[in-house]
């Protein structure tokens, strides 16, 4: 039996990112029968306080996993983690100041998926980018394994740290459970739209996501977008949601995690517009190419990656509300590349080869 501990999420059952969708998809059924997992998770942001998960163990931290106390939170989790596993999945790099300790103490294999280059990230002060940085910086040097999800950051890695990364990017194909025409119907009745008649994107409202160019472009575009994402986070999404609320084309929801709302908003799209600019292999990325909507992204290295180079690409708002106007675009050859290559059983295998 090989026992692997998860450290790094908020928790499971998976409410919150793309680390939390990870654990959830691979543990479970897609899981061989000769892994038993254990789960650090935050007892300040799980509720429900399960003692077990889809065969998985659940150990709880008093601290939230997010935030100021996040470096913490990764610490006391590598603390509980030193005996009794033979090998240490670490998701992101906030605590991995503290892991040439745990390297030290524990005869663990010790895998780090450093996520999207968190350091580069404009939602941070300069002093957090920094530390993240130093973080990155003693992960790389002290894991036996990298996961890069997305070949810019393996080559990243490869470039800056003179080391290889393993490339394992993330699973889409679990928001394809079929959901009924009717209630389909029903869920846009809802929301006051139809089919294709919209546009609509998913994400954090953050800068590096580029909420400001989407919600410029459409403006004044005479198209309707729905935008989903938490509005009442930041200055910078009470902003936004203050200077768009006029617009009548535009209907800013807050986080949706039903994936029969989500499922029928993503499949009757006109486009799926996507704004992450940093980071990796974004989830809601993958998750939006299962659906074979055209794909509207920002020109970057990692969404390029991504879609294969196969979707639409933007720079600026001008050049979305453009894309917007045209027609004849298609999504399914980065339906095809989502099939082939972002499927749970295929990432599944991947991770347990590491262990």
């Amino acid at each position: 039996m090989k026992r692997v501990a998860i450290i790094g999420i908020q928790g499971v059952p998976a409410n919150y990112g793309g680390f939390e969708t990870l654990v959830e998809n691979i543990i479970g059924e897609r899981s061989s029968d000769n892994i038993e997992y254990t789960i650090f998770c935050s007892s300040k942001d799980m509720p429900e306080k399960l003692q077990t998960y889809k065969g998985a163990t659940l150990k709880y931290i008093p601290l939230r996993a997010n935030g100021a106390q996040s470096v913490l939170y990764d610490f006391i989790a590598m603390l509980r983690s030193i005996c009794g596993y033979d090998t240490i999945l670490i998701l992101g790099v906030s605590g991995c100041l503290f892991l040439p300790i745990l390297r030290l103490l524990s005869r663990a294999r010790i895998i780090v998926n450093i996520d999207g280059l968190e350091h580069r990230r404009n939602k941070w002060t300069a002093h957090i980018r920094k530390y993240l940085l130093l973080s990155e910086v003693v992960a790389v040097k002290t894991a036996h394994t990298i996961i890069a999800d997305n070949k810019g950051i393996a080559d990243y890695v490869k470039e800056r740290y003179k080391k290889d990364a393993t490339l394992i990017t993330y699973g889409g194909d679990h928001v394809m459970q079929p959901v009924p025409q009717s209630v389909q119907e029903e869920i846009l009745k809802g929301y006051g739209l139809e089919k294709g008649g919209y546009s609509m994107s998913v994400c954090r409202i953050e800068p590096e996501n580029n909420c400001h160019i989407v919600l410029d472009a459409f403006a004044n575009s005479g198209k309707h977008l729905v935008f989903i994402g938490n509005w009442k986070r930041s200055e910078y999404s009470n902003r936004l949601k203050e200077m768009y609320k006029g617009c009548d084309n535009i209907t800013m929801l807050d986080s949706i995690y039903d994936l029969n709302i989500l499922y029928a908003l993503r499949a009757n799209a006109e486009y799926y517009i996507h704004g992450h600019s940093a980071g990796g292999t974004n989830p809601s990325l993958v998750e939006a190419m299962f659906f074979g909507r055209p794909i509207l992204a920002y020109n970057c290295v990692y969404n390029c990656e991504t879609t294969h180079h196969k979707a639409y690409y933007w720079s600026n708002s001008e050049e979305l509300q453009q894309l917007t106007k045209q027609q004849g675009f298609s999504g399914e050859s980065t339906k095809e590349i989502a099939c082939k290559h972002y499927t749970w059983e295929m990432i599944t295998k991947e991770y347990e080869e590491l262990y």
